[in-house]
């Protein structure tokens, strides 16, 4: 490509995705530019598990022996249903890598590894339109500026402005009934848990913990949403104090885990997703603006592949960007063009169909948890007994090579 305009190649959101997508184009030798709206990168939520199909694209990104490092592994799991009279363990196996890490840990080792001025922060993109003439994104940024680029890949998430280009509006998001709050427990003296992901519930009420390191316990609960929420979710002591009192006949450690927490660490969200068939019509990319990550198939965290997905769609769409630019001499500005939206469709080919089973996995998981018929239960149940027997089926997807 020609450096006649601004940036080559820009990439809306400094989260997680945005910065594997910058990293993956670098390890092909690509250059892009991040636009992060905020002043610093931050990581929102606590923190992120990381499934076989996630550690793959790690590797391809060349990261994954640093942050193995920072994390244990998980050898296996239960799911405790509590209940009045006695609670049983049902025992899941874990049976390929496993680990959850702290947001901030794989944040700071991809952008660690990206070329100095690749991230520019405080650039809040207001507006994407493309050139009438060039036909080439134009961005338009909080400040008044505008950025004119060739390929523009949006990374930015749940409400995102460059979905809405391609034609995945924000008014289609819909709204699991359950919200869900995550944070982290310090233990100073080390914990005493299992190296195990711990699943009980209660009633309407799931609390999930996953140690993270032999001191640090990730935990995240699930409970109906409220009227209240927008508020509480503002003051982190009030979410805590919810918490406490959705919690009510939990175990006693459970208790104490929540009222010890880091209360920076706590979040309080609600659980937005993209339908199902949404994804499976839509063409994800205009001209030569396309989308990853939560911009493109944000679901709810019922299976915990959302992270992993969103690295795997980084190693695919560098994967295929590189591929078409090293095949392919563009002698002029429309088959420049014509080369980026053969690697964006190939791209959108191959993710397609796995973005649409992982969001169709999440959505009936939700749709199970928010319904109180007992004719629906048994009829997600089915289907789910039919399309995914196996729940570790998701883990055994491999992105392949950079």
């Amino acid at each position: 490509m020609n450096s006649s305009v601004d940036a080559e190649i820009v990439i809306v959101g400094g989260g997680i995705c945005g910065l594997a997508t910058a990293l993956a184009l670098h390890r092909k030798r690509i250059r892009s530019l991040v636009l992060e709206s905020s002043e610093k990168l931050r990581a929102t939520g606590a923190a992120i598990i990381v499934q076989a199909n996630g550690w793959r694209a790690l590797d391809q990104l060349g990261v994954a022996s640093t942050l193995r490092q920072t994390a244990i592994q998980i050898q296996g799991g239960k799911c405790i249903p509590l209940s009045e009279v006695e609670s049983k363990e049902i025992p899941f196996e874990l049976n390929q890598e496993f680990r959850c890490l702290k947001r901030t840990d794989l944040m700071n080792a991809i952008a660690n590894s990206l070329p100095e001025g690749t991230i520019r922060t405080s650039c809040q993109v207001v507006s994407i339109e493309l050139d009438p003439i060039t036909h080439y994104p134009q961005l338009m940024l909080s400040n008044g500026s505008h950025l004119q680029a060739k390929v523009v890949i949006g990374c930015d998430g749940v409400n995102s402005i460059t979905a809405n280009i391609v034609g995945l509006h924000p008014t289609k998001l819909l709204l699991f009934s359950t919200c869900v709050a995550r944070g982290f427990t310090n233990y100073p003296n080390g914990h005493q848990f299992a190296s195990e992901f711990v699943v009980m519930s209660r009633g309407s009420v799931q609390l999930g913990r996953i140690p993270v390191t032999d001191k640090l316990v990730y935990w995240f609960v699930t409970r109906l949403r409220s009227s209240q929420d927008s508020m509480i979710s503002r003051d982190q002591v009030l979410i805590r104090q919810s918490l406490m009192e959705s919690m009510k006949g939990f175990p006693i450690h459970t208790m104490d885990m929540i009222q010890n927490c880091e209360l920076n660490s706590l979040h309080l969200t609600d659980l937005k997703y993209r339908p199902p068939w949404e994804l499976l019509l839509n063409k994800f990319r205009k001209g030569t603006i396309t989308v990853a990550g939560d911009a493109m198939h944000v679901t709810g965290p019922f299976i915990a592949q959302g992270g992993s997905a969103s690295l795997e769609d980084a190693v695919v769409l560098a994967r295929c960007l590189a591929q078409k630019m090293n095949s392919s001499s563009a002698k002029n500005m429309r088959r420049e063009r014509k080369i980026v939206e053969e690697a964006f469709d190939q791209y959108v080919k191959e993710r397609k169909m796995r973005i649409l089973w992982l969001s169709l996995h999440s959505f009936l998981i939700g749709k199970k948890l928010d319904t109180q018929s007992l004719i629906v239960r048994f009829i997600i149940l089915a289907i789910m007994v039919v399309l995914f027997r196996d729940p570790n089926g998701h883990t055994y997807y491999d992105c392949g090579t950079l």
